[in-house]
């Protein structure tokens, strides 16, 4: 399978990096199946480091041996269990058992608005996965340890930025 991640620089060899905040995920590497996703990744972290590349990151994710031998949470789209595991990501909280790649939707910032109304008590879990089905979700892949990452090869980078109209 497919898999991008977005960003201002190449990453021929992914590192699982502690993020500056709390993720949907966890900590680890992000990736994408959707070359659209990634792209948007790769402006926006472009656009907030200042550079002028947005480059995609093109990799060949063997996901049938992965799953034969590792732990791989997946969700196939926004469900109570879904939003459980995000809502305890994001606040720092560990998981409740071992994984080592999580896959499911992207809470972007529509969807992220859902659920902080959701986490402030505004929202009911019921409510919230209702608001999140009619998004565009996009889908992650998040390698959260080093040896999933060994099922991740780097096939080549392309920039995205066109460099005349930013």
């Amino acid at each position: 399978m497919t898999i991008y991640h977005g960003s201002d620089i190449t990453v021929k060899e992914p590192k699982i990096l502690s993020a500056n905040r709390f993720l949907d995920f966890g900590e680890g590497f992000y990736t994408t199946s959707s070359y659209e996703q990634a792209c948007s990744w790769a402006k926006r972290v472009s656009d907030n480091r200042n550079s002028k590349l947005s480059i995609i990151s093109i990799y060949d994710f063997d996901l049938e041996k992965a799953q034969s031998d590792l732990q791989i949470i997946k969700f196939d789209e926004p469900s109570p269990e879904w939003l459980k595991f995000i809502f305890a990501c994001r606040r720092g909280k560990e998981a409740e058992f071992i994984y080592d790649i999580a896959m499911g939707p992207v809470a972007n910032d529509n969807v992220y608005a859902a659920v902080r109304l959701f986490e402030t008590g505004f929202l009911s879990e019921s409510e919230t996965i209702i608001r999140l089905k009619v998004e565009k979700i996009y889908n992650q892949i998040l390698f959260h340890t080093e040896n999933a990452l060994n099922y991740c090869k780097f096939i080549k980078h392309e920039n995205v930025r066109d460099t005349n109209n930013g």
